[in-house]
């Protein structure tokens, strides 16, 4: 297995703020809100009340009775509450599937650049990841006559991830119907990453749950962390097919036991919305977007397309003339701004950065000043474009 070069630079980060430098973290996909008050209030009526026991190793009823609605809400998806399985993390419900489904030699495709824990778990279960790449020339879409190329006898899996991380790919409805498509035909396996699929800039997002022939063959990965603000919390959950919900349940009783009970009102309360919580941030990473990409086009050498989810702008440097790691090293030792070589998203990501613009509009803005100050490091064998 690997490690998370997220996790790398930010520990790096963390000691140069510890010698007393000013640090802005670019690097974690962490957004800069907090839950809304009545979800903090829930959690906390909840331990007043004694929700502070062992509770039901799938998750608490009133939970997954309400993801299960929210689903049929937000993506019109017909799901009942016994396909719902709530883990500590949505990393955890990958981690959980993968072991559920996996014999050693089984291939899982998944896209590149990518999350790293889709190679890295399938790599210690015994299986074999296959990448698929989301280039430039393919506007960062997954290309669906490539996946059938790779696809072999041993195929068992493939996984979506849309909006992706780290480049912001909101896979088009062609591009999905493809592969739920390609899934029957070769019957397939689809585990559908959707954490970010409330951070959207504009469109109707389409789950690969709802595309003909997925409803016995796609598992829905989410979470709390990133539509609600709830990262710390460490809540995710599985929508899965019910044959395989008894499997996930058992490596639930071997491993966590169940998820801390309060925690799971306090989500309950934040699947309700009342304040109208994720809206409001979802319009502020809009904004965000928008200036923050501008401004690192302006950078030299840098070149950054505008994501159309989540929160992550993907900027190929190969213009600088340097690479990412140096690139990213200057940026953090001498401006003080961390971000993550896009290597540590796969061979695909070589020519790329990755920069998460979940803060602030001026913080944003003061990290492209700082990286401008110190671009002199490249700027002379940069293309002029």
């Amino acid at each position: 297995m690997s490690g998370e070069g997220a996790l790398s630079v930010y520990a790096r980060a963390k000691e140069l703020e510890r010698e007393g430098r000013s640090i802005i973290h670019l690097e974690l996909g962490e957004p800069d809100f907090h839950p809304a008050g009545p979800v903090n209030e829930a959690l906390k009526g909840a331990v007043d009340a004694g929700k502070d026991r062992y509770c039901p190793v799938a998750g608490v009823p009133a939970l997954r009775e309400a993801i299960a609605q929210y689903l049929c809400d937000t993506r019109h998806l017909n799901v009942t509450a016994d396909q719902v399985v709530i883990a500590p993390g949505c990393k955890i419900a990958l981690f959980m599937a993968l072991m559920a489904l996996l014999d050693p030699g089984d291939e899982v495709l998944y896209p590149e650049p990518g999350f790293p824990g889709y190679s890295s778990i399938t790599l210690g279960f015994g299986g074999v990841p296959v990448a698929f790449e989301l280039s430039e020339r393919n506007h960062l879409q997954p290309d669906p006559d490539e996946i059938a190329a790779k696809i072999t006898s041993r195929t068992k899996i493939v996984i979506t991830n849309s909006p992706g991380n780290p480049t912001g790919t909101v896979y088009t409805d062609e591009i999905q119907r493809r592969i739920a498509e390609l899934a029957v035909r070769h019957d397939l396996l689809v585990l559908s990453d959707e954490i970010y699929a409330r951070i959207i800039y504009g469109g109707q997002y389409a789950s690969m749950l709802s595309y003909p022939g997925m409803t016995g063959r796609t598992l829905i990965l989410d979470g709390f962390s990133k539509s609600f603000a709830m990262t710390g919390w460490r809540l995710g959950y599985t929508v899965a097919p019910a044959p395989i919900v008894p499997a996930l349940e058992m490596l639930a009783v071997n491993s966590y036991t169940c998820v801390a009970e309060f925690s799971q009102y306090g989500a309950i309360e934040a699947l309700r919305d009342s304040a109208g919580a994720t809206a409001h941030m979802v319009a502020k990473f809009s904004e965000r977007r928008e200036q923050f990409v501008r401004d690192l086009n302006r950078v030299p050498g840098f070149r950054c397309l505008h994501p159309e989810g989540a929160f992550y702008a993907w900027v190929n440097i190969s213009e600088t003339g340097i690479n990412a790691d140096e690139l990213c090293r200057v940026m953090l030792e001498e401006a003080g701004v961390a971000a993550i070589p896009g290597a540590a998203f796969g061979a695909a990501g070589t020519d790329f950065v990755r920069f998460s613009f979940a803060s602030s509009t001026a913080t944003l803005r003061e990290a492209v000043e700082r990286i401008q100050r110190v671009s002199s490091a490249w700027r002379r064998t940069a293309v002029v474009r």
